[in-house]
């Protein structure tokens, strides 16, 4: 089984912030697949499981909280014997222009603290993310007001388009491959 994991933060506060655009992507993945995504007190966040055509796979948000991420998807990964790269998680990054994809087999954190808790849970940097561009905001506000602020109508119908491109790269990942979806996501702008 492959596991497809979105990061973000677990309460309505946190719904529809920027940070939580993994949670949204992970939300569309399993509306497309039809899968039902259940409240799981074993593992801490709510898991669904998809037979899709890349074969079967689990879809999972951590109740963790952000910071601590790596635990539960830890537990999940042990308990379905997923490989670490079997894993794909999509994540926000402040780094990335706003609107930005983009698709990578591997590599750190970059300053995210959901990867850094995931890499160290999970035992290294060797699984598949996709990370979405959320850019820093405006110059007069923080980084972290800037990330978990709900912003406008506007801004909140952009992160739906941002997840629904996202969903596709995952799904570009899981049907074609990593170098695919590199080729085809990297560097676009949505």
């Amino acid at each position: 089984m492959k596991l497809v994991v979105g990061l973000g933060n677990p309460g309505r506060r946190y719904a529809g912030t920027p940070h939580n655009v993994g949670f949204m992507t992970v939300d569309r993945l399993a509306e497309g697949w039809g899968c039902r995504m259940r409240r799981s007190i074993r593992f801490s966040g709510r898991l669904g499981r998809a037979a899709t055509g890349a074969g079967p796979v689990g879809v999972f948000k951590p109740g963790t909280y952000m910071n601590r991420s790596g635990t539960a998807v830890a537990a999940v990964m042990r308990y379905y014997r997923v490989a670490r790269e079997a894993l794909l998680v999509v994540s926000d990054d402040a780094d990335l222009e706003l609107g930005q994809l983009r698709v990578r087999p591997r590599g750190g954190s970059g300053g995210h603290r959901g990867l850094a808790s995931v890499i160290e849970h999970v035992g290294g940097e060797g699984f598949t993310r996709v990370r979405v561009g959320i850019g820093r905001g405006s110059g007069e506000r923080d980084l972290v007001a800037h990330v978990l602020s709900s912003g406008s109508e506007e801004d909140r119908k952009r992160l739906e388009a941002m997840a629904a491109e996202a969903a596709e790269a995952v799904r570009c990942v899981l049907e074609s491959g990593v170098e695919a979806a590199m080729n085809r996501f990297n560097g676009r702008r949505y």
